[in-house]
């Protein structure tokens, strides 16, 4: 299983699940991450916290723990 915190800089990937439960998944559905959507990994802050993505159209920023929660396969 790969996840949204193990994406390398600059890679364009689908999500394919979130995992996680309650607010939390609500807390990410509701900023646009859900499944189906392509994630393209802008930048890592040097410590990893928080991880920079574009989703549909807007740049969002995402902590190591949501982004563990984010189930994701490469786009070809």
């Amino acid at each position: 299983m790969n996840t949204l915190r193990q994406t390398p800089i600059g890679s364009t990937v689908r999500v394919v699940k979130l995992h996680g439960e309650g607010a939390v998944k609500r807390r990410i559905m509701d900023m646009g991450i859900t499944k189906g959507v392509t994630v393209y990994v802008r930048k890592v802050a040097p410590l990893g916290d928080p991880v920079e993505v574009t989703v549909r159209g807007y740049e969002l920023s995402i902590r190591k723990a949501d982004a563990d929660m984010i189930e994701v396969e490469t786009v070809k």
